[in-house]
């Protein structure tokens, strides 16, 4: 019995290392967010010797080369927008591809399967010249429009959707309701946890992108905040490590926070993705 609690008690330790060790840029970032230029350029501590809010200040002060609040809005519509789009055309896709009569579904099957060998980035060449074409640069299209191809969304919902008991799907039918009924009131509901899951990597993947947005935006009110950031570093701040830290520590919160509500979700998503 003494074995297995010191046993118990060594993992613990191991476990508080391991986490340690991955909050610890994380701690740094948000420490010298705090710090005045010259303690950040300087300093070897972790903590800050005077704390500052003057980096806070000055980022969302000066509105005219960092405004972050506009970057931020901007990300939230292309996010929200992009990931709404995915979701909503990955359900209608994979539910036609699981239930209905879809003409060559193998074919389709098949081909969303190749499509996930391809690399994001040899699209874009294409893309770009797409949206040159038609005027479409230096606005939120470019941003929003790819999102609606999410292959890998559609091949896991459909995945999940040859599993669910169709029983229930005939019990709405039986009640008089149609196709779009029952999929919004049985199916969805019940597939929720792996839509959840799916819609929250979308919009982290569409919120961290960086190298197409790069491509399609150059006006500065039009970035969004990851571009933002990559501009204020890139920049004549590289010499302010806090103010550099201050713009990341804004732009890591709203994920965190969303991440935090649908950490339930998401744990259930995957776990459900992976029994059958």
């Amino acid at each position: 019995m003494k074995t297995k609690n010191m046993n118990k008690i060594f993992l613990v330790i191991i476990a508080c290392i391991v986490a340690y060790l991955f909050l610890l840029p994380l701690m740094f970032m948000i420490f010298t967010s705090f710090k005045g230029i010259a303690e950040s350029v300087t300093s070897t501590t972790l903590l800050p010797k005077t704390w500052t809010m003057e980096n806070y200040r000055e980022l969302f002060m000066n509105t005219s080369t960092s405004p972050v609040l506009r970057w931020l809005g901007n990300t939230a519509v292309v996010t929200c927008a992009g990931t709404a789009l995915r979701i909503v055309t990955s359900v209608l896709a994979a539910y036609a591809l699981a239930r209905l009569p879809v003409p060559g579904k193998k074919f389709i099957l098949v081909a969303l399967i190749w499509a996930m060998a391809i690399p994001e980035i040899v699209t874009f060449f294409p893309l770009f010249y797409m949206f040159k074409q038609v005027g479409g640069l230096n606005t939120f299209w470019p941003l929003i429009l790819p999102s609606g191809s999410g292959v890998m969304c559609i091949y896991l919902i459909y995945n999940f959707l040859l599993a669910f008991p169709k029983e229930l799907e005939e019990a709405g039918f039986v009640e008089g309701a149609n196709v779009f009924q029952v999929l919004w009131h049985i199916v969805v509901p019940s597939v929720k946890p792996v839509i959840v899951t799916q819609a929250f990597i979308t919009f982290l993947g569409l919120y961290n992108s960086y190298l197409w947005p790069s491509l399609v935006i150059s006006r500065n009110e039009n970035r969004t905040i990851t571009l933002g950031i990559a501009a204020l570093v890139l920049g004549e701040n590289y010499t302010n490590p806090g103010l550099m830290m201050a713009s990341t520590v804004v732009s890591v919160l709203p994920v965190m926070l969303i991440f935090m509500f649908a950490n339930k979700y998401i744990v259930r998503g995957f776990t459900q993705s992976g029994i059958k």
